[in-house]
């Protein structure tokens, strides 16, 4: 009931075929995997510009403030 059966299957390819063609399906192959590349470099893109931002500014303002917490209960 959940799963298509290969029928399914031939029927959805012939009605693809059917609506773009034989010739324009490479171009929609080539189309949708340079998509996916362009997608995955700008994952790695937006990684390493990330990590780049925490080498330049390291979180030393928040082991500030724990220190600074820890002083405020010394005192108290």
């Amino acid at each position: 009931m959940g799963g298509l059966s290969i029928w399914h299957w031939i029927i959805i390819v012939v009605v693809v075929v059917l609506i773009f063609g034989t010739k324009k399906l490479p171009n929609i192959g080539g189309d949708l995997a340079s998509a996916i590349k362009n997608f995955k470099k700008g994952m790695q893109d937006d990684d390493k510009s990330t990590t780049e931002q925490l080498k330049a500014d390291p979180p030393a303002a928040q082991s500030s403030q724990s220190a600074g917490d820890k002083t405020d209960t010394k005192s108290q």
